[in-house]
């Protein structure tokens, strides 16, 4: 959700009114982009046709009367929405059988657009900006007080062990555990940020280390806020990963599975860890070989050494 801002500076500069349509788990992102209107949102369970939602939608954003839809995600079900409010310009890469859909149909050219940000910005017709987010500092504060951490004056790492895509993309909670009692031992303070779904990672870590765990406790405006305030992320390749560096915090990026090259972390404050191995990148969501060596082989001192690399005091 991050990178799709990469295509709105250039659309502002054009004079344009841009607006975009998420579903609920995105939506706290996409009300802190600069340049964006309003945010719509659409409440489809995964996986659901969810077609009265989608009419319903199509219905609202009619009243608006936009001259074009750009369609980021490839599925057909992403589609149906501009569509059904009769956009006149409908633009996405050709995707899952979307013939009828879109009218603008782009072949993506993966070689020469080795990167999603690239790829976003292309559909849109403008060269790609570095995604930058909202934040309200003084809230990321309260918010940190609320449950018992007190900075006073103290570096403050945030540690996001979720990833949405699977295993192969989670560095281990036990490595995370282990970072974080390093961090403490040099008088940082050390938060797990995550959805509810990232629970489990979080109570693992909190139990083996002094973190304060805030996974599932916040909503994703909040966590936004929180990030704002750290000194420092460190995070697997997610969406957490792309908030920190759209705020500009320095960000220690692990990777597993995937690569560098495709979705870094678009900020100059970013090192990018991961296992030169024979089978890296997969892309798989789950271990080919079951041995997960592209993240067990990474330590925490690791991390540490891309902490000290970026700067960060008190780590």
């Amino acid at each position: 959700m991050v990178m799709a801002n990469a295509l709105v500076p250039g659309l502002a500069r054009r004079g344009a009114v841009v607006d975009f349509l998420v579903p609920p788990t995105t939506h706290g992102i996409a009300r802190r982009m600069p340049d964006v209107t309003t945010v719509h949102e659409l409440n489809v369970a995964r996986g659901a046709l969810g077609l009265r939602e989608r009419l319903e939608v199509a219905s609202r954003i009619r009243q608006r009367r936009f001259d074009w839809a750009i369609v980021l995600p490839n599925s057909w079900k992403s589609a149906l929405a501009p569509f059904l409010a009769g956009i006149p310009r409908r633009t996405g890469f050709t995707g899952e059988a979307r013939f009828g859909l879109l009218n603008d149909r782009r072949k993506l050219d993966v070689q020469n657009l080795p990167r999603q940000v690239d790829r976003f910005a292309s559909l849109a017709n403008v060269a790609p900006s570095n995604p930058r987010l909202e934040a309200n500092a003084l809230s990321g504060e309260e918010l940190l007080r609320r449950f018992g951490l007190h900075l006073g004056g103290r570096t403050l790492v945030a540690l996001c062990p979720g990833a949405e895509y699977g295993p192969s993309k989670r560095w281990p909670a036990e490595r995370f555990a282990d970072l974080a009692r390093r961090l403490a031992g040099t008088g940082a303070a050390v938060c797990v940020l995550g959805s509810v779904r990232d629970a489990g990672l979080g109570a693992t870590i909190a139990a083996g280390s002094p973190a304060l765990d805030l996974t599932g406790k916040t909503k994703l405006y909040e966590v936004v806020d929180i990030l704002s305030v750290a000194d420092a992320a460190v995070t697997n390749d997610s969406g957490l990963m792309h908030v920190a560096a759209a705020l500009d915090v320095p960000v220690v990026a692990i990777y597993g599975s995937t690569t560098s090259a495709f979705t870094p972390p678009l900020s100059s404050r970013a090192v990018a860890i991961g296992e030169e191995l024979p089978c890296r990148p997969c892309f798989k969501r789950e271990c080919p070989l079951g041995h997960l060596a592209c993240l067990t082989n990474i330590s925490a001192q690791r991390a540490m050494d891309a902490l000290h690399e970026l700067g960060v005091a008190g780590a």
